[in-house]
């Protein structure tokens, strides 16, 4: 077996490289042209529903010159334009129709995009290294994909439904302009557009910085609220109730001195929008009254002009919130797209396989040398072998290393040096599914979801019946608890099993690993949250269970481990002593030490 080295991966929670907004966009693009017959579709109804609005005007001119009759004219009794008026219905109604289509049509790949992105990001955040989840805050993470998501929906709609539409519709104006009156018509809707534009983008890329601010005090006032609610017991236990609510009001306040920045910006920038569209719109009818006066215009094209400048600034007035909402939906894009670039610090390999087990696996530790900081070294050097089918136990003191060899086995992590097998196979040339497939364990620490205890134990094995989930409960002893609960095993176990004992929410993981049946088991501290009588029963249950199952126990108490196949006294990261129960009692050494501790602190507490 040829040796391994660590792989050379960046740190999953390092510095991740600035991305412009064209960046953003071009992340953005393929999962939206997976639809591509519903953009064009889309893009069509929307380039229909400009015309049919550029048409409205067009068709009120000709409305209003063909009822500019001379008192007393023959023609008064048909000036009614049957035709012109029905046209005008006409455009007015292929207007919403085509708007509604458009949005109709777009919809799914609008939320196709957005539950693609969405799903993604979360599928690699479970595939992220045990470090990016030991270091992040959950709160600020979800709000970043909660706003993500959000911001795919926003971009669309305003750059889709209103940014585009609206450049379509100026261009179409322009060229009515141009054509139909002088010059000039078109000449003061370009320097107004311009203008407003420019002004626009300057202020809103200057007041941005607030919002972003606003965001970052929304994201750790939210995440503050949250690691204190899911550390609800611990507040209590210390009494701590208004030092939290003191720390939560200074990131509110945060919060809210940075809205008011944004809102006071924001005022500047709407009064100087309506001061541009102003005086453009003065200019443009000034410049059409004085046609109608000169007789170069008729009144129908002053009220064309009109309502072309109305149905132009209408959108504009809101070309900030848009192009402010734009810019904060491709920043909150780009945050997503950020934790989807996350590098994997355990990731499988090219042409990685599934493991095989035809019968139970032995598991061998092969010079084994691992740290979770380089500065400190875990695991040094630490060779041994589970046989098929046999147990071994891990003893040792607290921060000797004992977890972080079920953590590597499980591959969280990967070895700095040396190798660890199962069935003669590399974990790290298999793929991590396959090995965590093979592997059941019972943690010391023991998290449940807030659902029901038959969900919990049926999470071993989603899917398993009903009689299944139950043997499995009465094989942990805990199917009697379960069944006197007036919910039975409808009973909701709270946020992270709180409504539980310690003990019965290890039962419950004991439960949930025997239910999905591997052939290879590791029990970290097990029993730890059980009384003695408990302890014993179980124990029982988990050494039957562990026949003809590879077998790793670390465990505090030693009576729980007499019956190893092999036993490892760890400390400092090293073996120290190894062997069966009575050969390492008989030598005397740092065993004996510890059994002898264990029994005396057991007698005098008995």
């Amino acid at each position: 077996m040829r040796p391994h080295s660590a792989p050379a991966s960046s740190s999953p929670v390092g510095t991740q490289r600035q991305h412009t907004d064209s960046d953003t966009l071009r992340r953005l693009l393929p999962y939206l042209w997976h639809y591509k017959w519903r953009v064009m579709a889309a893009l069509a109804f929307m380039v229909g529903a400009k015309l049919a609005n550029v048409g409205v005007p067009v068709l009120l001119k000709h409305l209003i010159d063909a009822m500019t009759l001379k008192p007393g004219d023959p023609r008064a009794v048909l000036v009614v334009p049957a035709a012109l008026l029905l046209g005008y219905g006409v455009l007015r109604l292929s207007v919403s129709a085509f708007t509604e289509l458009r949005e109709l049509v777009f919809a799914k790949a609008t939320q196709g995009a957005a539950r693609r992105i969405a799903l993604e990001t979360f599928e690699h955040l479970h595939g992220l290294s045990l470090r990016f989840h030991l270091e992040r805050q959950t709160g600020g993470m979800t709000r970043d994909i909660e706003r993500g998501v959000r911001g795919i929906e926003s971009l669309i709609s305003y750059s889709l439904y209103s940014i585009v539409p609206t450049l379509i519709e100026i261009a179409l104006v322009l060229v009515i302009l141009s054509v139909q009156f002088d010059l000039w018509f078109a000449v003061i809707t370009l320097l107004a557009l311009a203008l407003y534009i420019g002004f626009t983008v300057t202020v809103t890329e200057w007041r941005t910085q607030f919002r972003r601010q606003a965001n970052e005090f929304d994201s750790a006032a939210h995440t503050r609220a949250i690691d204190s609610l899911l550390n609800y017991e611990t507040v209590k236990y210390f009494n701590n109730e208004a030092f939290e609510a003191r720390r939560y009001d200074e990131s509110l306040d945060r919060l809210r001195r940075a809205r008011l920045k944004a809102q006071t910006s924001l005022s500047l920038l709407n009064t100087g929008q309506q001061l541009i569209i102003a005086c453009a719109l003065v200019a443009m009818l000034w410049r059409a009254t004085q046609g109608v006066v000169d007789g170069r215009m008729t009144l129908g094209d002053l009220v064309m002009i009109n309502a072309f400048m109305i149905q132009l600034y209408i959108p504009l007035n809101f070309l900030g919130v848009i192009y402010r909402e734009i810019k904060q939906s491709l920043t909150d894009l780009d945050r997503m797209f950020t934790l989807l670039e996350k590098e994997r610090e355990v990731a499988d390999r090219t042409h990685a396989t599934d493991l095989q087990w035809p019968q139970p696996p032995a598991v061998q530790f092969d010079r084994v040398a691992f740290a979770y900081d380089p500065a400190r070294t875990i695991l040094h050097d630490i060779s041994f072998e589970i046989p098929a089918g046999k147990t071994v136990a891990v003893v040792g003191p607290s921060g000797s290393g004992k977890s972080t060899l079920a953590r590597l086995l499980y591959r969280f992590y990967d070895v700095s040096h040396g190798a660890i097998r199962i069935g003669g196979q590399d974990v790290r040339d298999v793929t991590q599914s396959s090995v965590r497939r093979a592997i059941g364990i019972v943690p010391q620490d023991t998290v449940l979801f807030n659902d029901t205890v038959a969900y919990n134990i049926a999470y071993g094995r989603p899917g398993a019946a009903q009689a299944d989930i139950e043997e499995a409960a009465r094989s942990a002893r805990i199917h009697d608890f379960i069944a006197n609960s007036p919910a039975g095993y409808a009973t909701v176990v709270g946020e992270r099993g709180l409504k539980l004992s310690g003990g019965e929410k290890q039962r419950v993981a004991i439960a949930r690993t025997l239910l999905k049946n591997p052939p290879i088991l590791i029990f970290d501290e097990a029993t730890s949250a059980l009384d003695s009588a408990n302890e014993r029963a179980i124990q029982a249950e988990l050494q039957s269970v562990a026949q003809n199952r590879t077998t790793l126990v670390i465990a505090h108490r030693l009576s729980t481990v007499v019956d190893a196949h092999e036993i490892l006294v760890l400390d400092a990261g090293q073996i120290v002593e190894r062997g069966r129960h009575a050969d390492l009692l008989a030598r005397n050494g740092r065993y004996a030490q510890m059994w002898a501790l264990q029994q005396s602190a057991e007698a005098a507490s008995a």
